[in-house]
């Protein structure tokens, strides 16, 4: 079960209501000169993390998902984006002290997402689909014994759409929680077929903690698949594209 999203340019200004999540998309294939103006928006730190990256294209990427990261918060908080200051979770979660504005970000296979909000906390994945990652055994080792035994009762022609579907939402999940890998891909169960809408099934620690959230997914393009995740049910969400 698919919802079509409709990706539309933003209007003048921005402004999130008490119900409002904002998703926008953003290609990272830029220009020489475009990547060099986002570069200059970037803290020192970040400037680091850019030039550790081996390749220069995953350079460029990062370094243009972050300046649109900084453009769009600099858009709702009428902030110059050089002059925001990050904090980072234990688990590398970023946020700003001096906003209730909650934020997350995802990027793969040249697209970045990004959710804003203020009504709970938010989590935001994207996917390139590659083939190869889909073994049973990556299955196995990573998602629970239901999602295994649900994935495998699938025609072969559904399973990859599903194995990234269930992916993405796992990990939108984990970010909104903001406890990264210390939370175990196995210990929750998330729906993966085509028929059901996207949701938390359960969690093992807790019997009510999967009824708190939403999770919806994200139609961004065939290659890709993308989620996610809201700790709260009242809210509607709108689709922008970056230019």
């Amino acid at each position: 079960m698919r919802e079509q999203t409709i990706w539309r340019p933003p209007p003048d200004l921005l402004k999130l209501g008490p119900k409002d999540v904002h998703i926008w998309r953003a290609v990272l294939e830029q220009p020489p000169e475009s990547v060099a103006q986002f570069r200059k928006l970037l803290s020192a730190d970040e400037i680091s993390r850019a030039d550790r990256f081996h390749f220069e294209r995953d350079r460029q990427h990062f370094t243009v998902a972050r300046g649109v990261l900084r453009t769009l918060l600099s858009r709702y908080l009428l902030t110059a984006p050089e002059e925001l200051r990050f904090s980072y979770s234990e688990y590398g979660k970023p946020s700003l002290e001096s906003a209730s504005l909650k934020f997350n970000l995802a990027h793969s296979g040249g697209i970045a997402l990004y959710a804003f909000t203020t009504v709970g906390e938010v989590g935001i994945d994207i996917e390139f689909m590659r083939p190869e990652f889909t073994g049973d055994d990556i299955a196995r080792r990573f998602f629970s014994v239901a999602e295994v035994d649900a994935l495998n009762r699938l025609p072969e022609t559904a399973r990859q759409q599903a194995f990234f579907d269930c992916w993405s939402r796992k990990e939108a999940f984990i970010k909104a929680k903001g406890l990264g890998l210390s939370l175990g891909l196995d210990q929750f169960d998330v729906t993966l077929t085509p028929h059901e809408p996207p949701a938390v099934l359960r969690t093992a620690w807790d019997e009510v903690e999967a009824s708190r959230w939403c999770l919806r997914a994200i139609e961004v393009g065939e290659q890709h698949a993308a989620a996610f995740a809201l700790s709260e049910h009242d809210w509607k969400a709108s689709y922008w594209q970056f230019e």
